[in-house]
C-alpha cells in the first residue's frame, strides 16, 4: 500500500481585522490551534492564486470593511492509503473533523 501527500484548500473567515498581513497570520494561527493535537501533523500556509492575465502569483487573501476571506493550503501525508482516492477520503476526514464548519476542496494527491 502506498503513502500519499494530499493537498486541500480551505477558505477561512475572519472579522475585525485591519491589515492583509494580520489576516494571513491570524488565519494560519487559528487552523493550526483547531488542529492541534488531533491532526498536527497537517501542514497549515497561505495560499496562493495565479493571476488570469500575467500568471503571477498573488495573494489568496483580501479584506474589505475589516474582514477578511483568506485561502490556505493544508498539506497531509497519509500513510498504506489502497488508492489516490482512499487518500483524498481519508484526509478530508481528518482534516474536516479538526475544522468543522470550514469549506474544504481537494486539490491534489501525490503518490510519495
Amino acid at each position: 500500500m502506498p503513502d500519499f501527500l494530499v493537498t486541500m484548500e480551505s477558505a477561512w473567515v475572519l472579522r475585525d481585522v485591519k491589515s492583509l498581513d494580520d489576516a494571513i497570520g491570524i488565519a494560519i494561527s487559528e487552523a493550526g490551534k483547531r488542529l492541534n493535537p488531533s491532526a498536527k501533523y497537517v501542514e497549515v500556509e497561505a495560499g496562493l492564486s495565479s493571476c488570469p492575465f500575467c500568471d503571477q502569483d498573488l495573494s489568496s487573501a483580501i479584506v474589505v470593511a475589516d474582514t477578511a476571506l483568506v485561502g490556505l493550503l493544508l498539506e497531509m501525508k497519509v500513510f498504506r492509503a489502497e488508492t489516490a482516492e482512499h487518500a483524498g477520503r481519508i484526509a478530508k476526514s481528518v482534516i474536516g473533523k479538526a475544522l468543522r464548519d470550514v469549506p474544504l476542496k481537494l486539490l491534489d494527491v501525490q503518490e510519495l
